[in-house]
């Protein structure tokens, strides 16, 4: 059994399964809500991005993960 915390929001998931109800992002161990926020913050921001970059899209997520983690959600 594999108990880990969410680096944004603090929570614990228990008996977490990579993928599924826990994510990895760098540095970031996120839960599935956390990760379902992250998407919803920048989908409008990457629909406007032309051409794509997947460097850039890196960045985007590691600065939203900083930003939330410094505010704690």
């Amino acid at each position: 059994m594999q108990t880990i915390s969410c680096d944004v929001c603090r929570k614990k998931v228990e008996d977490s399964i990579t993928g599924r109800s826990f994510f990895y992002f760098a540095q970031f161990n996120v839960c599935e809500a956390c990760k379902d926020n992250l998407e919803v913050q920048i989908k409008s921001t990457i629909r406007n991005k032309d051409p794509f970059s997947y460097d850039w899209y890196n960045k985007l997520v590691v600065d939203n993960l900083n930003k939330s983690v410094s505010r704690g959600r």
